[in-house]
């Protein structure tokens, strides 16, 4: 199923010409069964949605198998087509007319879902469609709208000419099997895909109450609204249907596009139930009007509720890019000035509440040579000198010590509970693992430890004692190396 691309591919002009052609990969067991298990499901789907196939026996309001196959190519990739094609064929082969026409029938069902894919991934970003708004209504527009259009073209064309279906009625049969499509691939696509990729975030106790709060709740309500379990007045029809919105906006703000996506499709299960039994503010005539009616009413649901938890995940992101911002160095990713003073603040508190047993220290560094690097290697080695050494500090450390970045070429780390031999002997691995690093330019730190409180009682008394006597040490090494060679051979 995969394209293999030999090792000794040509390179150069011809390189993309031996992509194009070379053979097919036969597929694994596994990618075996995943076809398998894709065509059943599909199957399956595909005899359940024609089991409400009401204007034609191959059109029906409610189909999930297109929101299946959108899903599949998205996830699994367009490779899975067979499986799609074999599915919808063994279902329409089984339901009515030909196998001419259920070959085509088949054919149109795989299109839709390939085309479909092909331009959520070319304009919408793929499968990660549900982070931007923009990106909700650009899926909407081309695969819930535009790509749905081809299976029941093809599909009843086919059914036309082959006498299995009135030209007639070409209008209303083409309506209904383009909505139940569409439907599909806005009810079901969106849960199996965020389900399947979207990160998932610990679900504590707290978490867990409320997702099945939510979800009893809006059940109830839809019982209430869609199938009567609590008579209204009117004959059961009153516009009620909006009384489940403060359900989905719940789950839009508070538990995100995943609980969005499910809650959206437990209400369509249960508004279809309700409808196809004549009852809710939607059966208010012929069943398949009244399902078209509600599709109508679940599609605005979905976008919007689809669009505005797309809306919250981005403010959360946006919020928690300017909290990293505000305590983590943009270069290295340690810790900033301001989290770093934070933090030795917090650790000065810590240790006079403990009381005179408690003491820590804090070890300022400076890496050697930085300004000869920048002369002759240029400021991009520079920067990724910096980054080694952040990533040297990140090894070394422990999890309860802080790391920063103390502005320019300066580190500090604050290391509880760590006595002043302590943290000499950090700063010795900090510069054994330097120099055991093979990347060019070799690099190494200056370093002074103050400890707390022998060498100050405030954090302003304890960072001025580790900088006079890290400048203390680095002119005691740049005295014993007066001599060195010139800056190309320093460095």
């Amino acid at each position: 199923m995969r394209i293999s691309v030999d090792e000794e591919a040509p390179r150069g002009p011809f390189k993309r010409a031996h992509r194009e052609f070379a053979l097919p990969k036969f597929p694994t067991s596994t990618e075996w069964l995943t076809l398998a298990a894709l065509a059943g499901v599909y199957f399956a789907a595909a005899k359940l949605g024609l089991g409400f196939a009401l204007v034609h026996p191959s059109a029906s309001a409610i189909w999930p198998p297109a929101g299946i196959a959108l899903a599949a190519f998205l996830v699994l990739g367009l490779e899975m087509w067979p499986a799609i094609f074999l599915g919808a064929l063994l279902a329409n082969l089984t339901t009515y007319g030909s196998l001419a026409t259920s070959l085509c029938v088949g054919v149109g069902n795989t299109l839709e879902g390939l085309l479909g894919a092909m331009l959520v991934n070319r304009y919408a970003h793929g499968r990660k469609f549900f982070i931007r708004p923009s990106d909700i209504v650009m899926f909407t527009g081309l695969a819930v709208g535009l790509s749905t259009t081809v299976s029941p073209t093809v599909g009843l064309t086919s059914l036309a000419l082959g006498g299995f279906a009135p030209w007639k009625d070409y209008g209303n049969i083409w309506l209904t099997w383009w909505l139940g499509d569409a439907a599909g691939d806005l009810i079901v696509a969106p849960v199996l895909i965020l389900w399947s990729t979207a990160p998932r975030p610990p679900w504590h106790r707290r978490r867990l109450l409320e997702a099945a709060t939510l979800v009893i709740g809006l059940s109830l309500v839809a019982l209430v609204v869609f199938d009567g379990l609590v008579p209204l007045p009117g004959d059961g029809r009153l516009p009620v249907q909006f009384l489940c919105a403060p359900f989905l906006f719940w789950a839009a703000f508070r538990l995100g596009r995943r609980a969005v996506a499910t809650c959206v499709l437990v209400l369509a299960f249960i508004a279809i139930v309700g409808t196809l039994r004549g009852l809710g503010p939607f059966a208010r005539g012929p069943t398949n009007v009244s399902l078209l009616l509600l599709h109508g009413f679940l599609a605005v649901q979905a976008v919007t509720m689809l669009a505005a938890a797309a809306v919250v995940w981005q403010y959360r992101e946006a919020q928690e890019r300017l909290r990293r911002q505000a305590v983590k160095d943009e270069l290295t990713g340690l810790a900033n000035y301001r989290c770093m003073m934070s933090s030795l603040e917090a650790e000065i508190r810590r240790a006079q509440r403990a009381g005179a047993g408690r003491g820590f220290s804090t070890a300022l560094l400076d890496m050697d040579r930085l300004k000869q690097i920048n002369d002759h290697y240029g400021h991009l080695v520079g920067n990724r000198a910096l980054c080694r050494v952040a990533e040297c500090l990140r090894a070394s450390c422990r999890v309860t010590d802080t790391a920063a970045r103390f502005g320019g070429d300066e580190f500090a780390i604050i290391l509880p509970e760590t006595s002043e031999t302590g943290a000499r002997q950090l700063v010795e691995r900090i510069n054994a693992r330097l120099m055991a690093d093979e990347e060019s330019p070799r690099l190494s730190v200056s370093a002074g430890v103050a400890v707390y409180p022998r060498d100050g009682a405030t954090a302003e008394k304890l960072l001025t004692s580790a900088d006079r006597e890290l400048y203390r040490n680095k002119a005691a090494a740049r005295a014993a190396t007066a001599a060195a060679a010139p800056v190309g051979e320093l460095v």
